[in-house]
């Protein structure tokens, strides 16, 4: 998966039982998302988790917007 975003994102059942984070955190995909999706804005996103980068919140984008592509060829 385009290098799991560039190496950006990370699965190991070791961390978090291996939901997608941020390399290098314990900061979930999700979590990151679900602060966009409530009208936070990537620098108040980057104030609530200082160790993330602007590329590291466009990296969880880009891996939501992979796996919602894949859930419309699946379901297609």
């Amino acid at each position: 998966m385009n290098n799991m975003i560039h190496g950006r994102i990370e699965t190991n059942p070791a961390i978090l039982f291996g939901k997608p984070v941020v390399k290098g955190t314990r900061v979930l995909v999700s979590i990151i998302l679900n602060l966009l999706a409530h009208g936070q804005s990537v620098e108040q996103v980057m104030h609530a988790y200082p160790e993330l980068t602007v590329e590291d919140v466009r990296a969880a984008m880009a891996f939501a917007s992979f796996l919602a592509d894949r859930e419309e060829r699946e379901f297609a």
